[in-house]
């Protein structure tokens, strides 16, 4: 390469054109490289945590609560909302722009003749600070799929498959089975998965019983239940604990709290008693029905996609106590289920409004329309952005009403910035 970039926003631009393919699912390459960095295990204990959805709040608690263990913990996660160094963190903290650079130097004097996409440079990035940072704990999660994602060069101590719904149809395939298989690709023999579903797919459950891998499956081999508003239970046979309700709203985040503690209870590593608490209580991720608040109208970003989303957001905005209206704001990337979004939301939702999001797999309000014409979204007002969205739908809510925006992470990234510019 003659001309070397020499900061962040340089190398995301060059990593982002090294590929002719978004997504180039396989392993050859990534694996390739690796090897040629000399990336072995990126800490001590490894988790890997694949999954529809809820794989980032499943992060979220697993770091949390091994960092109040007093582990130094490493996070990869995406993808990103406002900055690139939000999928790398260490003790807590985003890597700092130089780290990554340096890193991205390393991949690149690496990988010879191999083309990498935007997804494995950053894999590869991240591999390589966690190995230079003496980690006790590494949480990778996975992009897309599992079985021939990234990610899953590595060899996790513990697996977590959170969920397995219809997402990435193109790729996964179209049904639980099929896209369940593809998930089951991170599972290693003889080594725990745990499966976050009552009811998994019975292709994740033939990979783990082929492979000899300890299912734990939550509803059977572990438990977890609201107590009241402020308290939850979690218990399996050796274990049972009160908890702080989490931080992370929404009624689905016991199911992600009660994987989590399930994964760091399989690593077999002894956890002090106070750490489960002080990790719930701690644990943060933006854009999971993050709270807002604006002349006494509650905002709610989240970035549920999907139609398994859609329907954990209903309950979340059922469980809330509102004394006003809910008013949408729902701005979706082309090759999602729009329709089935919305007929998930339409009883929690009494207004909605469409926004436009650029980009390859963008589309304007009007084409979003076109394709929920059988659903209450068919007469919904319309905007060329999240941001003109939001001022329409904000400028319309009296106090009391609550304002949705959700529909993607740019949908969330757009409202997070545009509120962060305007708080």
């Amino acid at each position: 390469m003659t001309n070397t970039p020499t900061t962040l926003a340089d190398w995301l631009d060059y990593i982002e054109r090294q590929h002719p393919a978004t997504i180039d699912m396989g392993l050859e390459r990534v694996r390739a490289v690796a090897t040629a960095m000399g990336l072995g295990a990126p800490a001590k204990r490894t988790i890997v945590v694949g999954g529809t959805n809820g794989k980032g709040s499943t992060v979220a608690f697993i770091e949390a609560i091994g960092r109040a263990a007093g582990w130094k913990v490493g996070a990869y996660t995406s993808p990103h909302l406002l900055r690139y160094n939000e999928r790398v963190r260490i003790d807590g903290e985003d890597v700092e722009d130089a780290a990554l650079v340096a890193a991205f130097n390393t991949v690149e004097a690496a990988r010879g003749g191999i083309t990498l996409t935007y997804f494995e440079y950053g894999t590869l990035a991240a591999l390589q600070l966690f190995a230079d940072a003496g980690l006790d704990l590494a949480v990778l999660e996975v992009g897309l799929g599992g079985r021939l994602d990234a990610v899953n060069i590595i060899d996790a101590d513990v697996s977590v498959i959170t969920t397995v719904d219809i997402d990435h149809a193109e790729w996964l395939g179209e049904d639980r089975e099929a896209i369940g298989a593809e998930k089951a690709g991170i599972i290693r023999g003889w080594k725990p998965v745990i499966l976050g579903e009552t009811d998994p797919p019975s292709s994740v459950l033939d990979r783990a019983y082929r492979l000899g891998a300890n299912a734990i499956r939550g509803g059977s081999d572990y438990f977890y239940e609201p107590i009241d508003a402020q308290r939850w239970r979690w218990r399996d046979v050796g274990l049972r604990m009160e908890l702080p309700t989490p931080s992370l709203a929404a009624p689905i985040q016991l199911a992600n709290a009660g994987a989590a503690i399930a994964a760091l209870r399989a690593l077999d590593r002894p956890v002090p008693r106070a750490a489960w608490a002080a990790g719930i209580a701690a644990a943060r991720i933006a854009g999971r029905m993050q709270a807002f608040e604006r002349d006494g109208v509650q905002i709610r970003v989240d970035v549920g996609h999907n139609p398994q989303a859609a329907g954990q957001l209903a309950r979340a905005l059922n469980a809330e106590v509102a004394s006003g209206r809910t008013l949408a704001v729902y701005a979706a990337l082309q090759d999602k289920d729009a329709a089935s979004v919305v007929q998930a939301l339409q009883d929690s939702v009494a207004q909605w409004t469409l926004a436009g999001l650029e980009g390859p797999r963008g589309q304007t309000a009007q084409q979003l329309q076109a394709r929920l014409a059988d659903t209450p979204a068919a007469t919904a007002a319309l905007a060329d952005s999240v941001e003109q969205a939001l001022q329409q739908a904000l400028a319309q809510a009296e106090r009391g009403d609550r304002v949705l925006v959700f529909g993607s992470f740019h949908t969330a990234a757009a409202a997070l910035q545009w509120l962060q510019d305007h708080t």
